[in-house]
């Protein structure tokens, strides 16, 4: 995530904030033909780039600060969603995390979101200023997945009378085969953007190109308008 961060940036411009707390989440700013943005990114060699207590509350806190200087907000998506689990409950994950949602609903400064592989879940809508409509532009790599959960899961619990009921050890598999196989389909990108829930499916060396576009289509100091909690749900 680091080499296409510095990819994307003016040569010299990326500085990263806190990067020895938070793994999973990398903040910091760069500049895109010299205007200021700020960065959000997954870490996914970080538990699978799945937002942890810790990166929540850091990315928030980040938007935060961004949102109070009129900076813009660049969000590279490729995460399974948050993290779940005890260890994530007693570190205070949902209240942590949930500061994503709070502070995007609120958010006045432009927001671009790029999806780079992972999309999934109440994650990718956090890293998306709480929903998918809320981002000044929402693009994807051809290698970007969309789904309500990891897709493997997803097939597991919302087919799992169907499986159940299936004595045939052979034939059930063949059953979850297909529905993965259909899960995948609709989750691909260019299968989202049919139904405009992204914006575009791009080349990823374009990536920048498509960010300058945005840029000056929403000048520094643009803002905009701003939105309660309940309009993110």
């Amino acid at each position: 995530m680091r080499a296409v961060i510095e990819t994307l940036a003016d040569d010299g411009s990326w500085t990263e904030l806190r990067g020895g707390y938070g793994p999973g989440m990398i903040t910091g700013f760069l500049r895109i033909e010299g205007r200021p943005m700020g960065v959000i990114a997954n870490d996914p060699r970080f538990l699978g780039g799945a937002i942890d207590g810790e990166g929540g509350e850091k990315a928030g806190r980040f938007m935060q600060m961004c949102d109070a200087f009129g900076v813009p907000i660049l969000s590279l998506c490729d995460t399974p969603g948050f993290m779940v689990g005890p260890d994530s409950e007693k570190g205070a994950g949902v209240r942590r995390g949930s500061r994503m949602f709070v502070i995007g609903a609120a958010l006045r400064v432009p927001f671009f979101t790029v999806v780079l592989r992972k999309g999934y879940g109440l994650g990718a809508q956090a890293m998306s200023a709480g929903d998918f409509s809320a981002p000044a532009m929402i693009l994807a790599w051809p290698t970007a997945e969309f789904g309500p959960m990891g897709l493997e899961g997803a097939v597991r619990l919302g087919y799992r009378k169907e499986l159940e009921a299936e004595p045939d050890p052979e034939k059930r598999q063949a059953m979850f085969d297909a529905r993965l196989t259909r899960m995948y389909e609709v989750g691909k990108a260019v299968s989202v953007a049919e139904v405009l829930e992204i914006d575009a499916v791009i080349d990823p060396k374009t990536t920048r190109t498509w960010l300058i576009r945005g840029l000056k289509s929403c000048p520094v100091d643009h803002k905009m308008p701003r939105r309660s909690f309940v309009d993110v749900w």
